[in-house]
């Protein structure tokens, strides 16, 4: 048996040296003998109290749990409506914010932008808080951030501080959400935020949160979910306190929100709602002279989406990627189809159809992780070298849903990769391996468990799931649901995708993309072939 020495410092060797004769003297008889076990010394070597014995006055450590108690959503609906829902979790720090039903889609009877400006008047001066600094302060001292971001459906403002702060965080949410000052400077510095915002996406190479807005415009024209996140440029000046106070008026009420907590105690968070949420007033209510006076302001739309279809083409010159990236003038397109909303029986088959599509960019770094076996990546990017990106988007909403496919290529290929994205929107309605189809449901669950460790994705989950259906179900449902998934499921969800009309959005140099109506045969002409077999696709040359 080998027995390592310890490096002892010349120091503690001098101060400790018997020690250290006695602890060496017992190795030497272990060195010679069949002992397997060194004797414990009473004195320690280096002067430190030994790892044997316990730290003194160190606090009992509390060890994290995994019982299924302690993993339930709690949810309680308050006197008017307001709904809390909460998930105690291991740790020192909490996640609380609010999600609103309210966003881009709801202001067909208000200018657009409207969500783009709340977004940046957010944390701003409120009646108990004098400027952002206020705020800022007040949040630091319990360890805090916070952020707001609004989606085509909904409006979350959120934080993210120590538990001992719950009740502070929970007062700046109140707040900021119910009782804004929204003052004419900070009006003022939004508008040039989205100005100066509108004018960066106009230089910069990327190009996907225009071509959403498009595809959702050509997809949903002229109706909910097709009216724009970011606010047009006419609009800037147009968008005014009042008309804000007046959206706020209708939109921010009790019984479309949802208070949502992580790592809280349920009692807590719904005694700290009820005094800042029920007991206090917003502002609007406080001060009637914040809202327009016209009848036609104050309606809150409740109409369902309705799928148009439609072709959205913005010939310009797309900016190019600065430094030694090599990457062309490229031009984009977008080609999309009526998918489901999140409440569909094929809500689940369709994410794994969404899945196994995949996709990227060709210069993305590969590995199984980063989804190089995706059909996006084996039947596109791996074999047409002037297409520069194909990824598959998967758009899901209380009442519709867009399922698309977002290409690139160089302007002189731009009817090929066209030809190319059809070819494989038909292409999923036909065979795929049962290796492929294990795959695509095996990514879809390692992603959901893994997104889900993280403490403001389930503050989002269990929010938008309370939100949306008025209960939250666990990981283990989805789970399981992803693992019953067949391809006859597959093929059928992929069959429903073809009937509907498609929409097409196209930015950059595009003016030889092929007419509406020539898709729109090349899905219907193509639907049922199989793979390899000759494709009627050649119209569009």
């Amino acid at each position: 048996m080998l027995v390592k020495i310890p490096q002892v410092p010349f120091t503690a060797t001098i101060k400790h040296s018997s020690a250290y004769t006695k602890y060496f003297n017992v190795l030497q008889k272990c060195w010679f003998s069949s002992e397997s076990k060194l004797p414990q010394l009473t004195e320690s070597v280096t002067g430190f109290p030994p790892l044997s014995e316990s730290i003194p006055n160190l606090p009992k450590p509390i060890y994290s749990t995994a019982k299924e108690e302690d993993q339930n959503t709690q949810i309680t609906v308050l006197s008017n409506g307001l709904k809390v829902a909460t998930e105690n979790r291991f740790g020192q720090f909490c996640t609380v914010g609010v999600l609103i039903n309210s966003g881009p889609r709801f202001e067909v009877a208000y200018p657009s932008g409207i969500s783009h400006f709340l977004e940046k008047l957010a944390f701003n001066s409120t009646k108990n808080y004098e400027n952002k600094d206020d705020i800022m302060w007040t949040l630091e001292k319990h360890g805090g951030i916070c952020d707001c971001q609004a989606s085509r459906d909904t409006f979350v403002y959120a934080a993210s501080a120590e538990r001992n702060g719950l009740d502070t965080v929970t007062r700046v949410l109140g707040d900021i959400v119910l009782r804004p000052k929204i003052t004419d400077v900070e009006l003022d510095i939004a508008r040039q935020t989205v100005q100066f915002e509108l004018e960066s996406l106009m230089t910069r190479p990327e190009q996907e949160p225009l071509l959403i807005d498009m595809i959702h415009a050509a997809a949903y024209r002229d109706n909910t979910l097709g009216l724009p996140k970011i606010c047009p440029a006419e609009n800037i000046q147009k968008i005014g306190r009042n008309i804000l106070f007046t959206y706020l008026k209708n939109y921010y009420t009790p019984e479309r929100m949802v208070v949502a907590g992580v790592g809280v105690d349920h009692k807590d968070l719904v005694n700290s709602v009820q005094k800042y949420f029920v007991d206090e007033q917003p502002i609007w209510e406080e001060d009637s002279s914040l809202n327009l006076i016209n009848k036609g302001a104050n309606m809150v739309d409740e109409s369902v989406a309705q799928y148009t279809g439609g072709l959205l083409v913005e010939e310009c010159s797309v900016p190019v990627y600065a430094g030694p990236s090599g990457l062309p003038e490229l031009s984009h397109i977008v080609v999309g189809l009526e998918g489901c909303s999140h409440q569909d029986p094929d809500f689940i088959t369709m994410c794994v159809l969404n899945m196994m599509m995949g996709g990227g960019g060709s210069f993305s770094a590969g590995g199984p992780g980063k989804g190089m076996y995706t059909r996006l990546y084996t039947n596109v990017l791996n074999r047409y070298h002037w297409l520069y990106s194909a990824t598959a988007y998967n758009h899901a909403y209380a009442d519709s849903g867009l399922f698309c496919i977002h290409a690139s290529s160089t302007p002189t290929h731009v009817k090929e990769m066209v030809e190319i994205i059809v070819k494989e929107l038909v292409m999923m309605s036909g065979n795929m391996t049962d290796h492929e189809l294990e795959r695509a449901k095996k990514q879809l669950q390692s992603m959901l468990l893994m997104n889900l460790e993280q403490r403001p994705v389930v503050f989002e989950d269990i929010g938008r799931q309370v939100l949306a259906t008025g209960v939250r179900k666990r990981p283990e449902y989805f789970i399981n649901e992803i693992e019953k998934i067949t391809k006859d499921d597959i093929q059928r969800v992929a069959r429903r995708l073809l009937k509907s009309s498609p929409s097409v959005a196209a930015r950059g140099e595009v003016r030889h993309i092929p007419p509406l109506v020539d898709i729109q045969a090349g899905l219907l002409d193509n639907q049922g072939r199989m793979p390899g077999s000759r494709s009627k696709l050649s119209l569009f040359r």
